[in-house]
């Protein structure tokens, strides 16, 4: 059907992932569509940002909200990623290369090298055996016991029935499923962090059994699967390789996309929307469509989420509960004047005070010559994510506390204390630092610095509060990490899913079946038995018992 034939419009509130998803369903259905975003960078949280001070003719350093990470578990995004041309006959889901290692490094010992994949290679058998040399020379304390455990732990995971999921380790919380505290610091570091510190703001020591289980399971399978990798970056700064292009694909869809717009109110009469208020650098406006989309944050939300809407449909009164729900977790970019040899893929700094992990960026942007970057001075590009921002560095303060400058000293001297080991300098200094700009400084507040775009941390019994992307209202839905899905998580595959169920719900309204795909988290087909045993036994009102007998 043509966008003529059809003549509905929609108007979308938020230009991230979530937004740009939605308007990519609808536009390829023929669907008029506008996207009003309050930055005037396109892109949201996976947005990747320009340094200033580039010199004689240079093009900007690239900066970044975060580096980008696509689980080998994603399948919403990357269906997006292939219907993104790119180049010559190629597609932005090209532009995803695999990383090989993952490196888990502390103070005072030398790193333990890993794969993310099932081993390729006799380099990767190498590296695999000494790994586990390097573990057990290490001492670093994981019994067969701990390993028991925790694959008992896991097993009930893929053998449970997802209303228990849901009815029982919804209210469990990771850490504590685990039997974490009564377990060995090894235990804690490598199988309660460690697979979590991965995850995007999915904390061990908050988070839910029902959120952690589910993309841990992923994770696992993806480890024992040889045609998975489970950790895939990009080849080139985030816009460059993805959002700019989407945006150019989607402007050939009639897409009309608006930067510098702040919402300020969205009008409701009765159980629909009428039209939503913007303010930008012309003033004041109000426009209007058929259909609305909400695709913000949940923060964001819960502001436009007015007490006309609220009377409309109750429910959704649990989006302001979770508007607090939030977390930080930004990235600091480090320009050295040296190459660093570093692992190819993720470090993760078990002991550090602010739950570091780090990606050597240039490694995987062939296309990228830093030499025409900035100042022409800089050959590396280290990206770290800084996940605790409330514990005390080794300066003593917490991040909260800290100014920017602070922040990236702090940051830079923990990376010091762990990769510097035996007198060997792999980190010396820097060029110059980029802190995430939604870190900003603030007075008179009860902390130094303020994020503006935090992260959704799924707690525990939390679930009850999410949306789904229907509301009560019938022309107004909703899509971001925070509505429900089986991604159940707050990622850039979440933010997809939820875009892809408003999308069917617009087209559900307009009797139109050509409705987005959307898939389940995967399940080991193997399994079913158990599950559906589970299944039966939860309906009993039975406890799990991990086997297929009564």
């Amino acid at each position: 059907m043509s966008r003529t034939e059809r003549d509905k419009k929609v108007i979308i509130v938020g230009g991230g992932v979530a937004g740009l998803s939605a308007a990519h369903e609808l536009a390829e259905r023929g669907f008029a569509v506008e996207i009003y975003e309050r930055r005037n960078v396109p892109g949201g949280k996976a947005r990747s940002v320009q340094v200033p001070g580039a010199t004689e003719g240079r093009q900007a350093l690239p900066g970044e909200h975060g580096f980008r990470f696509f689980p080998g578990f994603y399948t919403h995004l990357p269906d997006t990623m292939k219907r993104i041309p790119f180049g010559d006959g190629q597609t932005v889901f090209d532009n995803l290369v695999e990383t090989t290692r993952i490196e888990f490094a502390r103070p005072g010992s030398p790193p333990m090298i890993l794969l993310p994949r099932m081993p390729h290679s006799l380099d990767d058998l190498k590296t695999m055996a000494t790994g586990l040399m390097t573990a057990e020379h290490l001492g670093v304390g994981l019994t067969v016991a701990d390993l028991e455990f925790f694959a008992e732990r896991m097993w009930q995971i893929m053998t449970s029935c997802q209303e228990r999921r849901v009815a029982e380790y919804e209210r469990i919380g990771w850490w504590y499923f685990l039997d974490a505290p009564n377990r060995s610091k090894a235990y804690q570091d490598y199988l309660g962090e460690g697979l979590t510190r991965s995850l995007v703001a999915a904390k061990a020591k908050l988070a839910s059994t029902k959120t952690v289980g589910d993309i841990g399971l992923q994770l696992i399978l993806n480890l024992l699967d040889p045609g998975f990798n489970s950790d895939r970056v990009l080849n080139g700064p985030t816009n460059q390789v993805w959002i700019d292009p989407w945006l150019q694909y989607l402007s050939t869809l009639g897409v009309q996309y608006n930067t510098g717009c702040n919402v300020t109110a969205i009008e409701c009469q009765g159980k629909q929307i009428t039209g939503i208020t913007i303010t930008d650098a012309n003033g004041q406006r109000t426009v209007t469509g058929d259909y609305y989309i909400v695709a913000t944050p949940v923060e964001v939300a819960a502001t436009l989420l007015n007490d006309q809407i609220l009377a409309a449909d109750p429910t959704l009164e649990g989006v302001q509960s979770l508007a607090s729900m939030v977390a930080w977790m930004n990235g600091v970019q480090f320009y050295l004047r040296q190459d660093v040899d570093l692992v190819r893929g993720h470090q993760i700094y078990l002991d550090s005070p602010w739950a570091l992990t780090s990606l050597s960026q240039l490694q995987f942007w062939p296309s990228v010559d830093p030499v025409h970057l900035g100042d022409g001075e800089v050959r590396s590009i280290i990206s770290v994510d800084i996940s605790e921002w409330n514990v005390p560095g080794m300066n003593g303060k917490v991040a909260l506390d800290c100014t920017h400058e602070e922040i990236a000293e702090e940051v830079w001297a923990q990376l010091k204390a762990t990769l510097n080991l035996n007198g060997q300098q792999v980190l010396s200094d820097y060029h110059s630092w980029f802190l995430d700009p939604d870190i900003v400084s603030r007075e008179h507040t009860e902390h130094a610095e303020a994020n503006l775009e935090p992260l959704l941390v799924n707690l525990v019994g939390t679930w009850q509060l999410r949306p789904d992307a229907r509301t009560g209202l019938g022309n107004l839905f909703l899509a971001g990490d925070y509505v429900r899905t089986w991604t159940d998580l707050a990622t850039m595959e979440g933010a997809n899913e939820s875009a892809r169920r408003a999308a069917n719900c617009i087209l559900d309204a307009e009797g139109d079946r050509n409705y987005c795909e959307v898939w389940r988290l995967h399940e080991p087909l193997l399994l079913w038995p158990w599950r559906k045993h589970d299944q039966t036994r939860f309906e009993q009102g039975l406890p799990w018992n991990g086997t297929l007998l009564h």
